[in-house]
């Protein structure tokens, strides 16, 4: 195949011509599994490309797409590429002033919108936004209110055929367009727009069939991380360019039903879904008569003695094969039965559940990346792992360890740049080319890469010590009682944290001990929840060092959430803002 063959949208139509009848996408609607085969797709992708010409969007112009996922996501997002232009993902939990900022920054034309928040949202800030043309909302349920600059999406396509126009727009595409830009989350400052072209999605396409060949057309991917962020973007175009099926979820409170209808053989997920699954098999196992919870652990221990051994004995083996009955090939049924790979990523996964996942004979794939890397750096490749690790570098990625201990990036998944940003740009390189991560790493003699922390950080306690957060959180963060936690350490004298509680969980456990309260505020004052959250941090921290353990810590009623920016959309911690929204919580800590 030559480069231009690996322009993403040469790889569609390719696998059209090849697939034509097999279902290219499945999704969800009034829960009934429905398919659209590759030629559908294929017409539908046309039928919005004529739409966008028809609505006069130039070569290199921008449409937004503001919504979970969905097939008409994926739809815009090739509909427009064909023609040249550039999709613009906005998170689908986005406020109005956020959407606002990356409207007027991308210089949007057509904003495409998936439900009734997300237009009201749109609608909200519209007159605000002086390049915006055309609101297009993609589901009839969405109520347009009579708005001249709103239309439905069945509306929109219905236009007369533009095939020269089409036809000339396909012969000139080039690896170096943009196909998107994607505004970064932001921990600290305004979101930049990572300008991503084709050569860096051909890249990965190309890196990504050396290190993970497997993947075929008889694949099933099921989707539930949202398509604005790059993780999941670039793996659903992996997906389609070696011709899987790949099903849509968008309300992600389904993803347990949804891993028994579909019995996916690959799911991305980030380290959350992980912990949660795991505590909740640990939870349901320490309830359990003591046989069985021997029987559980033992298989366990055979699953990571085999998964260690590359030439098991005959004894091994049997004990294996038995575990495997028993006890792994019914966890492996909670993922839907046919799992054989999970790419992981998005934050560090404690080492230990990795361990346990691999145990039981689900391949997680750890990986490490970012949005101005077109997601993936380091991955795992089919052979080996290490819990520790974020695995061994891509085919032709560069990396090494710069001051600081930061990782290096360079190759041909880095970034153009940040769109109308070129100080913020030449300040992201180093003056040999490499991209500055923000990432604390090293490498190992095997060239496998360990993440230690986010550079930038670091806490420096009153004492002089340097505290790692993410680590300290990771460790504390696992307990089926933490939904989220905070770390609290620069410039204090020790540690501490804010801690919002698994309400699920621990409302389970007050009833259990016939705790009344009247509120959840209530509740996490009492002191029997205290005393519990206390026992459990010190066991969860034992392994940390004294400079490092949470001394004190206060219990929050309500999560972090995005719309108040105490997160970003994927689910990053502002930490600026908690510290001044919790001000007086904190102070309380070191009092």
């Amino acid at each position: 195949m030559t480069e231009l063959d690996f322009h993403f949208v040469n790889r569609i139509r390719t696998q059209t011509e090849k697939l034509t009848d097999r279902p290219a996408l499945r999704f969800l609607e009034q829960h009934v599994w429905q398919e659209i085969t590759w030629s559908q797709f294929q017409n539908h992708i046309n039928q919005l490309s004529h739409a966008l010409l028809a609505n006069g969007v130039g070569v290199q112009e921008k449409i937004g797409i503001f919504a979970h996922n969905m097939p008409r996501w994926t739809i815009a997002d090739i509909g427009a590429m064909q023609i040249r232009a550039v999709a613009v993902p906005i998170y689908a939990t986005n406020t109005a002033k956020q959407v606002e900022y990356i409207v007027n920054d991308a210089d949007i034309k057509i904003l495409f919108v998936g439900d009734q928040e997300q237009y009201d949202q749109a609608i909200q800030t519209a007159h605000n936004c002086a390049l915006l043309e055309k609101i297009v909302a993609m589901k009839p349920s969405i109520e347009l209110h009579q708005n001249p600059l709103a239309c439905y999406w069945e509306e929109f396509i219905q236009v007369a055929p533009h095939q020269a126009e089409l036809a000339q727009r396909l012969a000139d595409k080039q690896l170096s367009d943009l196909f998107t830009l994607i505004y970064t989350s932001g921990t600290t400052g305004e979101p930049k727009g990572v300008m991503l072209d084709y050569a860096n999605l051909a890249h990965q396409l190309k890196a990504h069939d050396a290190a993970l060949p497997t993947v075929n057309e008889h694949d099933v991917s099921l989707s539930f991380l949202p398509f604005s962020h790059i993780f999941e973007r670039a793996w659903i175009a992996y997906v389609l360019h070696r011709g899987a099926t790949n099903c849509y979820l968008e309300d992600t409170n389904l993803v347990k039903e949804a891993l028994a209808e579909v019995k996916p053989t690959l799911m991305c997920a980030v380290p959350r879904l992980y912990e949660k699954i795991y505590t909740a098999i640990w939870d349901k196992v320490n309830q359990a008569p003591a046989h069985r919870q021997a029987l559980f652990n033992w298989a366990i221990r055979v699953g990571e003695k085999h998964f260690h051994c590359s030439k098991p004995s005959l004894w091994l083996r049997g004990q294996y094969a038995l575990a495997n009955k028993l006890v792994l090939s019914k966890l492996r049924a909670l993922l839907g039965g046919r799992i054989r790979m999970m790419p992981c990523g998005g934050a560090k996964l404690e080492p230990t559940i990795g361990m346990f996942f691999h145990s039981i004979g689900i391949n997680i794939k750890l990986g490490y990346g970012m949005t101005e890397t077109t997601a993936t750096v380091s991955c795992w490749s089919e052979q080996g792992f290490n819990p520790n690790s974020i695995g061994s570098l891509m085919p032709n990625a560069e990396v090494k360890i710069g001051e600081d201990n930061e990782i290096l990036v360079r190759g041909g998944m880095v970034m153009r740049g940040y769109y109308k940003k070129p100080e913020e740009t030449a300040n992201a390189f180093t003056v040999d080319g490499f991209l500055k991560t923000g990432d604390a790493g090293e490498m190992d003699a095997e060239g496998n890469l360990y993440i230690t922390d986010r550079i930038k950080e670091l806490m420096k306690t009153s004492n002089g010590k340097y505290i790692a957060p993410q680590y300290i959180e990771g460790k504390i963060g696992k307990d089926k009682f933490i939904e989220q936690i905070a770390v609290i350490a620069d410039a204090k004298k020790y540690v501490s944290a804010l801690i919002v509680p698994c309400f699920d969980s621990l409302e389970e456990y007050a009833k259990q001990l016939n705790i009344k309260y009247q509120d959840r505020l209530e509740l996490i004052k009492h002191s029997d929840i205290i005393q519990m959250f206390e026992k459990r941090i010190n066991e969860l921290q034992q392994e940390l060092a004294a400079f490092e353990q949470v001394k004190k810590f206060t219990l929050l009623p309500q999560a972090f959430s995005t719309k108040m920016e105490e997160i970003t959309p994927t689910l990053k911690l502002r930490r600026k803002v908690i510290l001044q929204r919790y001000r007086e919580q904190i102070e309380n800590m070191y009092r």
